[in-house]
């Protein structure tokens, strides 16, 4: 969907990518180690929820829900002392959803190194009103080439996400038509 189109499906104005851009940033103790000594994958995920959350805020200007988490990729391990930034930005917009693209940075807390990315994921928001149900949300505009790339890249994962989903519907219709029992979670 192009933004023009997409424009046409809202009625509020879009807003730029730098917008609502955030960067998280955090200094990793001992308490957010796992048993072989690094960062718990666990903690990284949830600065990276909470940044995006944040930009999803921003965004919508209100409340915004978590609605999935894409491709959550680990390529290094945090260690205590590391200074990990979360950068996170708006990559794509729906009526009431939102893409939100995260890279995470590692730099020693006492050194002047480059900051390393250690990981990278996608996640996507539903905008909220005060009952929960949702409420649109304006289009984003692109501003550089690097964001248009990752708009682009964003209607693939939904249109992955979507076929993903719609699949196992039938998948799980046509074993319910053939009287097979439910075989664990979900």
């Amino acid at each position: 969907m192009t933004n023009q189109a997409q424009g046409a499906e809202s009625e509020l104005p879009g807003k730029p990518t730098s917008a609502s851009r955030t960067t998280l940033s955090h200094i990793m103790t001992g308490s957010d180690t796992n048993l072989l000594g690094t960062v718990h994958g666990g903690v990284i995920m949830k600065l990276v929820d909470d940044a995006a959350g944040a930009v999803a805020g921003r965004h919508s200007e209100g409340p915004a829900v978590t609605a999935s988490m894409d491709e959550m990729a680990f390529l290094e391990p945090v260690r205590v002392g590391d200074l990990v930034h979360v950068k996170a930005q708006v990559n794509w917009t729906g009526r009431s959803s939102m893409e939100i693209g995260v890279r995470v940075l590692a730099e020693r807390w006492n050194e002047s190194t480059p900051a390393t990315q250690v990981g990278s994921a996608y996640l996507v928001f539903a905008a909220v009103d005060a009952d929960g149900k949702p409420r649109p949300v304006p289009p984003v505009i692109p501003e550089s080439g690097r964001d248009k790339r990752r708009y682009q890249e964003a209607e693939i994962r939904r249109t992955h996400r979507l076929a993903r989903r719609r699949a196992i519907k039938e998948l799980r219709a046509r074993r319910a038509d053939e009287g097979s029992e439910h075989d664990g979670p979900r």
